[in-house]
């Protein structure tokens, strides 16, 4: 079974390097891909995706913003939000957790490594995790 996910970031080489080590090295089926988080929060609304792979830093709504609108809407709150990021930053970590983030990844500079980190979040989430109720899951 497939696993459905929304890519979210405003980089589209990101976006373009994400979607490359899905299609090759996870199971996960890409529903759609955001530029920002306005966009992101109406596809969550539409898409209902398994699993959210958000980045934090993003004009017009941030990460944090989308986290908060994830998680305070009562028919969304399950869906995990995975943050896949460039942020170290201490606060960044500590208010994804408080919003309710399932997970905080911070991307790889290395491409190898990048790949090898997208490979195993995917092995998690497409493989070990069961996704929620409600999600689009291809069987």
């Amino acid at each position: 079974m497939a696993v459905t996910i929304l890519l979210v970031d405003d980089t589209a080489a990101i976006r373009r390097a994400l979607r490359v080590c899905i299609e090759t090295e996870t199971s996960w089926e890409i529903c759609g891909e955001a530029e920002n988080g306005k966009i992101a929060v109406e596809m969550v609304q539409k898409l209902h995706p398994a699993v959210v792979l958000l980045d934090l830093k993003m004009p017009k709504v941030d990460g944090l913003e989308v986290l908060r609108a994830l998680k305070g809407d009562d028919a969304l709150r399950a869906i995990p939000v995975v943050i896949l990021t460039s942020s170290r930053e201490e606060r960044d970590l500590v208010e994804s957790y408080r919003l309710g983030a399932n997970a905080y990844v911070v991307k790889p500079v290395d491409f190898e490594q990048f790949v090898t980190a997208v490979k195993e979040v995917g092995m998690f989430w497409a493989v070990v995790n069961e996704p929620p109720p409600g999600s689009r899951a291809r069987g």
